[in-house]
């Protein structure tokens, strides 16, 4: 299904966002006739993101208390929510939507970004944006499962139920924040095994985002099991670069190569000394050229670094490497290992934040029998994706995140206000917080 969304004001803000996620939930395919249409798929569709965005599986549970109280509650004046359905009628409505139906929002919201100038300072390596790739569980069972799962079976006669997805983030080196882009979930399709399933996920990505980003110049960042020919050439054939972890023990060809290059293109070093605090720290740089990355005629031919990193006590407290196709030179082997290095961010400030900072993406939070889980997974994404952009964008909402530093303290908040009062909007709401904890507003929003 086909959807378009345009930024409409100046700069993004809550509720230009909620309205994308409304026009994408509103396509919805609903299958009901008849009538068993009591609560629309835009109810439940929103009704569940709520959940996600204030961070609390009870959050539905206290706007019913407070509508049946005060005639009114914050699902329907922050997201529209004519009707509240209850837990499982919203399972129920959701499961037979594909977690593609969401995709559009999160294009819009990148696309926003690009066009009102956000992504510049995410720009490297001559103006590169760097997109990373990373694989992520977040569901797990040896009992619930859906036509989804991926299947494992274990020895001992039992089996296990998983979901995976990859989550692609745009990231750069010192910037605390990512940017979630639309996930790819790894499915049965793919086979059993993780390489094979992860690397098939990534190429369907590629297929159908590639050319998107590679419009915007941007260079794919991801560990070791996205260093093979066949994803490399397919990254390259959407126009994209990549810096890639590469590993000798699965790169036994590159590295005998590597071992082998004689006087007339050596490998060459360099060395940078630094200090940070009390110590000093010496980073020791090796870079070669037209490297072929695995056996074979048709080796795809790829350039090669690696950094390893010396304390001053002698110990080494640092070793990787990449593959890449950028040129590397003494000039720039250190701002493409930072770049390489940056892929971590998905882990770190994406995945692990997703996973233990609140919005609980291993938690089921529903599995449904066909695509339940994937999409709740994607609303939860999509959560992050709000808050990442109102803290990019809002000067109201950043000014109180640095009032409340603690995310989990920030949302605890705004758990406990709204049980108990309804706010006209989610900025009204914002205002009410600044005013009384005496923080001074911004001039400008």
């Amino acid at each position: 299904m086909s959807h378009s969304f345009k930024p409409t004001h100046k700069n993004l803000h809550f509720d230009s966002l909620v309205q994308s996620l409304r026009s994408a939930i509103a396509s919805f395919p609903d299958s009901r006739y008849g009538n068993n249409t009591r609560y629309s798929m835009l109810d439940a569709g929103m009704a569940a993101f709520s959940i996600f965005f204030a961070q609390s599986p009870s959050w539905l549970d206290f706007q019913r208390t407070l509508q049946e109280a005060q005639g009114k509650n914050n699902a329907e004046t922050w997201f529209g929510v004519s009707q509240i359905p209850s837990d499982n009628h919203i399972r129920s409505l959701l499961d037979e939507v594909p977690p593609s139906e969401l995709s559009p929002v999160f294009a819009f919201v990148a696309d926003a970004l690009y066009d009102l100038g956000q992504l510049d300072p995410y720009r490297t390596l001559d103006g590169q944006l760097l997109l990373a790739l990373d694989g992520t569980q977040y569901f797990s069972s040896n009992s619930i499962h859906c036509k989804q799962c991926n299947v494992k079976k274990h020895r001992n006669g039992t089996t296990t139920y998983s979901h995976t997805a990859i989550t692609p983030v745009i990231v750069a080196p010192g910037k605390p924040r990512v940017i979630p882009l639309a996930p790819a979930f790894i499915t049965p399709q793919d086979g059993h095994k993780k390489q094979d399933c992860e690397n098939a996920a990534a190429k369907r990505w590629l297929d159908q985002y590639g050319d998107r980003y590679s419009a915007w110049k941007t260079t794919l960042l991801g560990d070791d099991l996205y260093c093979k020919q066949p994803l490399c050439e397919s990254i390259l054939a959407r126009g994209l670069g990549f810096i890639l972890v590469c590993k000798p023990d699965s790169h036994k060809t590159l590295y005998e190569w590597l071992a082998g290059i004689d006087d007339s293109a050596p490998v060459e070093t360099l060395c940078i000394k630094r200090r940070k605090g009390k110590r000093s720290y010496t980073d020791h740089y090796r870079f070669a050229i037209q490297v072929p990355l695995r056996d074979g005629d048709d080796a795809l031919m790829v350039n090669w670094c690696e950094l390893t990193t010396i304390r001053d006590d002698g110990k080494r407290v640092y070793r990787n490497a990449f593959a890449t196709n950028h040129a590397i030179t003494a000039d720039n082997v250190a701002e493409i290992v930072s770049a390489g290095r940056a892929r971590w961010k998905v882990e770190n400030e994406n995945n692990n934040t997703l996973k233990t900072k609140g919005y609980h993406l291993s938690h089921n939070f529903g599995h449904g029998k066909q695509h339940l889980a994937t999409v709740l997974a994607t609303l939860n994404l999509l959560a992050f994706l709000f808050h990442t952009v109102l803290e990019m964008m809002d000067s109201k909402f950043r000014l109180l995140r640095a009032r409340l530093p603690s995310r989990r303290t920030f949302f605890e908040h705004i758990r406990a206000l709204t049980c108990y009062k309804c706010f006209d909007s989610f900025d009204a709401l914002i205002d009410w917080m600044i005013r009384n904890l005496r923080t001074k507003p911004p001039n400008i929003r």
